[in-house]
């Protein structure tokens, strides 16, 4: 009666939910397929990454893999994202191209050879041309692994002046606290077949990577943490006194075979958890209901509602979406409409492998 121009929907047996928001992925591996796990773990992986990427390049690779990513999304009712992105100059406009809500996050590398490009991949992260309210640009250092610590006080402090998130991969390995300590083991190995090791720039820090973002400033609230599977109770404590997020790819821990992930201690120490897909090369798809689902499987123990905030309002916090993941007078109208036909459509949605029937981002139906 308030809104006479509304136009009356029936979805009939069905459930509204807030659009889910996939905190960590990588769409422009989209079209690179999923890998088989080496069994040297990520180092190996990454290896056999770049050889695949290399191979695959030619003009309008990533813009085309971004494409196909924001269709799966669309497709398991995701409406916002963390996607980050080595070619942001080339995936941005595909993303601005796209209805999906995104922080584009442009990742950086700078170590060893890779120093070259340093300068260039900051400039380009920090490029706001395609920026608009839906399209949000942010900043990536890699990892401890590939980032020089005064690179990552420089875009940590980028970071700020501008105004942008900052996103990067840590604890993802046991192999960064060996790389951090003395610059060996695995992912030293992983350097001198890539190219060179080149150390220059780098103290050994026996702490481990935690302490290590810690003592960086990394552990802000406008910084997102990924993966972070190696985590101690000293290092949880650390974290704890930070206010930084933490976001976690289920299916791609379960992929390389981790030990298991410490996000109920991280939950219960007031750290603010979300979950992601990481890329389709270490997880079968971008549904990050599908990751969702695989820790309810294993969690029974935990309340529906709470696992499901790890994809939407905590999802969000840790974007930095103040108005998406739930639904209220006020928030986004990003939504997606599940079948249901029980009493409770959150446990249907959790239980069943069920896709959404609409998507709706601003308002509008996308899908």
């Amino acid at each position: 009666r308030r809104h006479h121009r509304a136009q009356h929907i029936d979805l009939g047996r069905a459930a509204i939910f807030p659009g889910l928001i996939n905190a960590h992925t990588h769409l422009e591996l989209t079209s690179l397929g999923n890998m088989p796990c080496p069994a040297g773990g990520l180092p190996e992986w990454i290896i056999e990454l770049r050889r695949r990427r290399n191979e695959a390049q030619k003009p309008g690779f990533a813009a085309e893999a971004v494409r196909m990513g924001v269709e799966q999304c669309l497709r398991f009712g995701v409406t916002a994202v963390g996607d980050v992105s080595l070619y942001c100059n080339e995936t941005r406009a595909a993303l601005a191209a796209s209805p999906l809500r995104a922080v584009s996050f442009g990742e950086v590398l700078a170590l060893g050879p890779a120093c070259a490009h340093t300068d260039d991949q900051i400039r380009n992260a920090l490029d706001a041309a395609h920026a608009s309210s839906r399209l949000r640009i942010g900043i990536g250092p890699h990892a401890p692994y590939t980032v020089k610590p005064e690179v990552y006080r420089r875009c940590l402090r980028l970071a700020g002046e501008h105004g942008v998130m900052l996103a990067t991969h840590l604890a993802e390995t046991p192999f960064e606290r060996e790389f951090l300590a003395g610059h060996s083991g695995p992912l030293r190995v992983m350097w001198e077949r890539i190219s060179t090791f080149d150390s220059r720039g780098l103290e050994p820090f026996a702490g481990g990577p935690i302490r290590y973002a810690g003592a960086l400033g990394l552990l802000d609230e406008r910084v997102l943490l990924a993966h972070v599977n190696c985590c101690d109770d000293g290092e949880l404590e650390v974290l704890a006194r930070g206010r930084a997020s933490v976001v976690w790819c289920p299916r791609t821990h379960r992929y390389f075979g981790h030990r298991p992930h410490r996000w109920r201690d991280m939950l219960a120490a007031g750290i603010n958890v979300a979950l992601g897909t990481d890329s389709c090369a270490s997880a079968p798809d971008l549904n990050v209901l599908a990751d969702l689902r695989l820790v309810h499987a294993s969690a029974g123990d935990v309340a529906p509602a709470m696992l499901w905030e790890m994809v939407t309002v905590r999802a969000a916090r840790a974007l930095g979406m103040e108005k998406a993941g739930f639904l209220a007078p006020g928030a986004l109208a990003d939504l997606a409409v599940f079948p249901s036909g029980g009493a409770d459509p959150l446990r249907d949605v959790l239980e069943e492998q069920s896709l959404p029937v609409q998507v709706w981002i601003d308002g509008a139906r996308v899908r």
